[in-house]
């Protein structure tokens, strides 16, 4: 697990290789993560965007922006956290993520970015 802290709001992530939807011949590796957020402010914040910079095995750089999380944008009172889950597609069997997520402070509308810890995605035969 990887984890990072910015401005109290913790960034947790897992993941894992999905073989069962994966082609390597086809240059198609699919790995799942799953991101956890707490507030561990004393604000409640809100989570409004999303930025990723993928990376595959040979340094290609695909960015990902949007609004929110899998269509939400979650509200995070003092104490507690969001867990969610996705995918991602690269063309190589190693690669990695990373990015930010732009926060907002409910109390005096201040936005942040809170950095997301950049997480390794390997095929698991790589592991051997």
């Amino acid at each position: 697990m990887e984890a990072l802290i910015t401005e109290g709001i913790k960034v947790s992530v897992t993941t894992q290789f999905q073989l069962q939807h994966s082609n390597p011949a086809q240059k198609r590796f699919i790995h799942s993560y799953e991101v956890t957020i707490e507030n561990e402010s004393e604000y409640v914040v809100q989570l409004m965007r999303r930025h990723w910079i993928i990376k595959d095995g040979f340094a290609n750089i695909r960015e990902v922006e949007g609004e929110g999380v899998i269509g939400e944008q979650p509200i995070l009172r003092p104490g507690q956290s969001h867990t969610y889950s996705s995918w991602s597609p690269i063309p190589t069997d190693v690669g990695s993520m990373g990015g930010t997520f732009l926060m907002l402070r409910q109390s005096d509308m201040h936005s942040f970015k809170v950095r997301v810890p950049e997480f390794s995605l390997i095929a698991d035969y790589k592991l051997n």
